[in-house]
């Protein structure tokens, strides 16, 4: 798998634009910290994208944005171009299929999109750890710079660990409502008490381990006691229905976005009986208050993942 990619380049009129793109993580199959007082998470990437188209102008001297909102991808923009050693400024343009505020990376995903963009439209290509680099620079950012599972320093902006790829889950989701703000939420979280960082790093290594195996019942298992730890510090009022449904139609775990509104319910892309599962996690969701939708995660039999096409056929339902 690819961790570099850009998109074609256009140039008309001595114009040039590229396209980036990134997807999301639903949330973090882990995240905590271990002894040492690190931090950490480990990504779990789904088939939704961040698409950025960047023009570069070069005679211009910033960046404008479209949504305006974005601003730090603008801000990113003009680091990248600094970094391919190339002046002026240009016009960014950003669509997501990731919702904002809910625990599923879409501003990180813009970042990446954005870099890759860049990149396309001054041919060149930046290295994931150079994008790292432009997105330490922002804020504290999840690691979906890589074509894989990675265990990620969010706060300063590293891959700790590339673990691979495990076989496609469906995510049926569940949204109580609201927005958390990231860096907000990172900067407010109270420090993990020895017992639980012991804890942390035994879950930390039976994930490592049952990702590489394609354990998905372990990785189930792992998401669902991380998604309980989280509970202690940010309460998830839904969490004891989402495990009980769990239960009820023989699905792997809940997946938990930790500073963000969403949870979800696991569920194996090969078994069998994955859709009628689906069916009734999706029916037992929308008897709670909030929103559904589904999601897949993105997994080995996907080639490329930063060149995918569109999302996946998605449900919602609003109560």
């Amino acid at each position: 798998m690819s961790s570099s990619d850009t998109r074609g380049i256009e140039r008309s009129a001595g114009v040039a634009q590229g396209t980036g793109r990134s997807f999301g993580t639903f949330g973090e199959l882990l995240q905590g910290t271990v002894h040492s007082g690190q931090h950490f998470m480990v990504t779990c990437p789904v088939a939704a994208w961040s698409t950025a188209t960047f023009r570069h102008a070069p005679d211009a001297t910033s960046v404008d944005v479209h949504p305006a909102h974005k601003w730090k991808a603008a801000r990113l923009a003009m680091s990248a171009l600094r970094l391919a050693g190339v002046g002026g400024g240009g016009h960014l343009t950003l669509h997501s299929e990731l919702p904002e505020g809910k625990g599923l990376a879409s501003s990180s995903a813009d970042l990446v999109a954005t870099a890759r963009a860049v990149a396309a439209a001054v041919g060149t290509r930046f290295r994931a750890e150079d994008i790292e680099s432009l997105m330490r620079e922002i804020e504290p950012s999840d690691g979906v710079m890589y074509d894989e599972i990675v265990d990620f320093d969010h706060r300063n902006v590293r891959v700790r660990e590339r673990l691979g790829a495990l076989p496609s889950m469906i995510i049926v989701a569940h949204d109580e409502g609201g927005q958390v703000d990231t860096v907000r939420y990172n900067g407010a979280a109270r420090a993990h008490t020895d017992e639980e960082r012991r804890e942390y790093a035994r879950l930390r290594t039976a994930l490592g381990t049952a990702v590489r195996a394609g354990d998905l019942a372990e990785v189930g298992r792992v998401a669902t006691r991380s998604a309980e730890l989280n509970a202690r510090q940010n309460p998830r009022r839904f969490l004891a229905q989402l495990r009980r449904l769990c239960g009820e139609i023989g699905a792997l775990g809940v997946v938990c976005a930790h500073s963000g509104t969403v949870l979800g319910i696991l569920i194996d892309h090969a078994d069998p009986a994955a859709a009628a599962k689906t069916e009734a996690a999706l029916a037992g969701c929308a008897a709670l208050p909030g929103t559904t939708a589904v999601y897949r995660s993105l997994g080995h039999e996907d080639d490329d993942w930063s060149r995918l096409g569109a999302l996946q056929p998605t449900h919602h339902r609003r109560m």
